[in-house]
């Protein structure tokens, strides 16, 4: 939230002019507790999607590197050859 939505918020009446809300610090113990709930919830893929996402990013990267690649290749050609007449 920046200072235009607090000034607006005040104004409005929904903030109070003094409100400063400061979360409150978790003991380590605490915040590991909080990080393995939150991890239980977590949608984890299986192993058959981890490999057809890693599948499908690789065949992306090779495919966009070689695009990359010619296309500078053929520039680099193109522009030797209109500089070489």
């Amino acid at each position: 939230m920046n200072r235009e939505q607090k000034r607006n918020m005040q104004r409005q009446g929904q903030v109070g002019a003094t409100d400063r809300r400061r979360a409150q610090r978790a003991t380590p113990r605490e915040f590991f507790t909080q990080v393995r709930e939150e991890m239980r919830q977590v949608a984890w893929p299986t192993r058959p999607e981890t490999i057809n996402y890693t599948s499908i990013v690789a065949f992306v990267l090779i495919f966009m590197t070689l695009l990359i690649f010619g296309l500078g290749a053929g520039f680099s050609k193109f522009v030797t050859f209109l500089f070489t007449k």
